[in-house]
């Protein structure tokens, strides 16, 4: 892991200097193309592109891969082959060695040795911003212990100053969306990332809220082995995201029904959303429950919010398309002269996304295999109406949230009633489902 701050200074700075010069370098041919050769040409530059920063956010940890797992979630803004390069950041990063892994947890909690009877220092996960590690405490029970890696505080601070410009020219290669209330959102989702205190104050809270919903596990709090850059739970072991993808039918549209449930209510009916939906952060039991891991990236969705993308769910069910433009003008989303958004940036996506929720027969993720294809070509052909856009910033994280499950039921390949589902969690709302 890169650590000292001026090398990571040069090494954003050189990306993002070597990603610019790719973007301007491809808007100038784009003058001279039009069609099918100017499209290819778009998609091999955002290739090429998404390969240099695994390259460097994967070696960075911080905030810089956490940046880069975040872009990497977004399926549907970006072409598959994109994705999938950038899936590689999802992936276990090289883990910190043992011993300075005990140093951290060693100076976080005064009392460890009369905590713990073991814990092993070689980690079996590794992320962004710390690694988990199996241990036993003296009562018996086995828990896993998340332990920040050492100075990592500093080191995202350093990353966010650093970030701003490269997050800048990737947002500006699929869009002209306004950059600082995106950013002003980031910034604030990922600082309270850096407190495992408030990490664990998140779980408490949403173990309380699906406390009578069986189908949802949540690991419990060891408050007495916890601290600021030390998160001590419960072990509680499941299927991987792999080895769930791999599963019988009947299991994956359960589990896929869990996790839109899951998602629903954290948005609509008790506004807490767990906003970070990278597959890896759940677990999957043979009962079809499903373990949800990672409460440090969580959205306080506005009341009025939730509301209008529950509204803003029933239209794409009934294809309204007439009342979509009043809806996310009331969200926020509208052109900056204040006019509603037209129906060429609408149509196009309520055509791919009321076939998800139609009534019958119950759609199956995976049965469009070009469906993110699709949404990239929709999101390329609209890109000029993003250049007057006004876009909310509480919009960033409820969109990544969304964006990410859907790709995680096309992972599942789950087959279930979406639109029931939907019409059921908002008018637990009060919102009009008819």
């Amino acid at each position: 892991m890169i650590t000292s701050a001026l090398r990571r200074f040069v090494k954003l700075g050189g990306l993002a200097g070597r990603v610019g010069a790719s973007v301007i370098g491809s808007q100038i041919l784009e003058v001279a193309r039009s069609g099918p050769s100017k499209q290819i040409r778009k998609t091999e530059n955002l290739v090429h592109n998404a390969a240099r920063i695994v390259e460097t956010l994967g070696e960075m940890k911080g905030a810089a891969m956490k940046i880069g797992q975040m872009l990497s979630l977004h399926d549907g803004m970006l072409p598959p082959e994109v994705a999938e390069v950038l899936r590689g950041l999802q992936q276990e990063a090289p883990k910190v060695p043992a011993e300075v892994m005990e140093l951290e947890i060693r100076g976080a909690l005064d009392d460890f040795d009369d905590l713990f009877e073991s814990l092993d220092f070689e980690a079996f996960a590794a992320a962004s911003i710390g690694q988990v590690h199996r241990g036993r405490l003296r009562d018996g029970r086995d828990v896993a212990v998340k332990i920040q890696y050492p100075l990592i505080d500093h080191i995202v601070e350093a990353d966010l100053k650093n970030l701003k410009t490269l997050v800048r020219t990737l947002l500006g290669m699929i869009s002209d969306i306004d950059f600082d209330p995106i950013w002003s959102e980031l910034n604030d989702r990922l600082m309270e990332e850096l407190d495992y205190n408030r990490e664990a104050a998140n779980i408490r809270r949403m173990a309380e809220i699906h406390r009578d919903v069986p189908d949802i596990v949540i690991p419990k709090v060891v408050d007495e082995a916890t601290a600021r850059t030390v998160l001590t739970l419960e072990y509680l072991p499941g299927l991987s995201s792999a080895e769930a993808c791999a599963s019988r039918q009947e299991l994956r549209d359960r589990w896929g029904v869990v996790l839109a449930e899951f998602l629903l209510r954290g948005l609509l009916e008790h506004r807490f959303l767990h906003a970070d939906p990278n597959l890896a952060n759940f677990a999957f039991l043979d009962d079809g429950r499903v373990v949800v891991y990672d409460f440090g990236s969580v959205k306080e969705v506005p009341s009025e919010m939730a509301v209008r993308y529950a509204e803003l769910l029933v239209a794409t069910a009934h294809k309204r398309g007439d009342e979509i433009p009043i809806i996310l003008k009331k969200m926020g989303i509208f052109m900056k002269d204040g006019s509603l958004m037209p129906s060429g940036a609408i149509e196009p996506y309520l055509e791919i996304f009321s076939e998800v929720l139609r009534d019958e027969p119950p759609y199956t993720f995976g049965e469009d295999p070009d469906i993110y294809r699709r949404v990239f070509d929709v999101g390329m052909d609209s890109w000029q109406y993003s250049k007057d856009m006004q876009f909310p910033e509480d919009a960033i994280f409820i969109n990544r949230s969304l964006g990410g499950h859907f790709g995680n039921l096309a992972r599942l390949g789950a087959t279930g009633p979406w639109r029931d589902l939907v019409f059921e969690a908002a008018a637990q709302i009060g919102v009009e489902t008819d």
